[in-house]
């Protein structure tokens, strides 16, 4: 089944000592590139939940917020950042000599300014990894869930729009052998009426036509763009694993086909279903960038 690359996933796991949610945001990217939301002390299983996120998501750039509540009783440190203090200070000195103000004298002031207190809790939280992991597979079930759905509706378009391109081939394979008469019967006309009615050379005219029709021969270009479209039909139909790239590279191969024939076809009524089918095509190639 497609995939589409932008989804939501949100989930709520709690036991009597911990409260765990997690929310995964998706949207489209070439790659997989996973950004964490989490307190510091949820650091050493990043790798364990990366692994996880790799089983559901293999392209798109996703942020994965985590936040819990412990709620057993735990002592609580406050922590004084020295450094980013006495930095402050310097900061607001240079201000007050610059604008001729007095200096802030007054520890709340200094307090107040961000990340300079910082609340350590004492104790580890290993025991929390369980509701972690619960959380997170939660969330990604949902986030899955919407990326199906999304899919799904994105392969309807594929195909409603695969069958707007197969008319259109067809009709240029209609028109095709009605281009080379066209054209002896023009080359016809023209000699006769530079001979002023004179005889003129039938094997040259012979010649010419058959010069000029394998110049416009387009029944490789058609039969190799519907092979193109049989294989995006089938992709888009049993898809068990990522196909975007696949359909991607399907797509600039069905465009290089028609730009052949756009340009061999030498007929009014071609190059418009040519225009037709390029549009058709850039359409497809925009809602590609949404599969994964």
């Amino acid at each position: 089944m497609l995939k589409s690359m932008t989804g939501f996933g949100a989930a709520i796991a709690e036991t009597e000592d911990y409260k765990v949610s997690v929310e995964v945001k998706a949207v489209n990217q070439r790659f997989l590139e996973l950004n964490f939301h989490m307190g510091r002390q949820l650091g050493q299983w990043e790798d364990e939940l990366r692994k996880g996120i790799k089983k559901v998501a293999a392209r798109g750039k996703l942020d994965v917020f985590i936040n819990f509540d412990d709620k057993r009783e735990n002592k609580a440190d406050i922590r004084v950042d020295k450094g980013l203090v006495l930095a402050y200070q310097r900061a607001l000195n240079e201000m007050s000599d610059l604008l001729h103000v007095a200096r802030p004298d007054d520890v709340q002031t200094f307090a107040s300014f961000p990340e300079v207190l910082k609340v350590e809790l004492a104790g580890d939280v290993e025991s929390m990894k369980p509701v972690l992991i619960q959380a997170l597979q939660e969330a990604l079930a949902g986030f899955d869930s919407m990326r199906m759905t999304e899919g799904e509706a994105i392969r309807e378009d594929f195909l409603a729009r695969l069958a707007k391109l197969e008319s259109m081939r067809e009709k240029i394979q209609e028109i095709a052998p009605g281009i080379v008469a066209s054209y002896r019967e023009h080359l016809r006309q023209t000699i006769a009426e530079a001979l002023d009615s004179q005889t003129f050379d039938e094997t040259r005219l012979i010649q010419e036509t058959a010069i000029y029709a394998d110049k416009v021969d387009i029944t490789e270009e058609l039969v190799r763009l519907g092979s193109h479209f049989s294989q995006f039909r089938q992709i888009v139909g049993t898809a068990a694993e990522p196909v975007g790239r696949k359909l991607d590279f399907l797509i600039q191969e069905i465009n290089r086909e028609t730009n052949t024939i756009g340009s061999k076809a030498n007929s009014t009524e071609a190059a418009q279903l040519v225009v037709d089918m390029k549009s058709e095509i850039e359409k497809l190639r925009e809602q590609v960038q949404n599969i994964e």
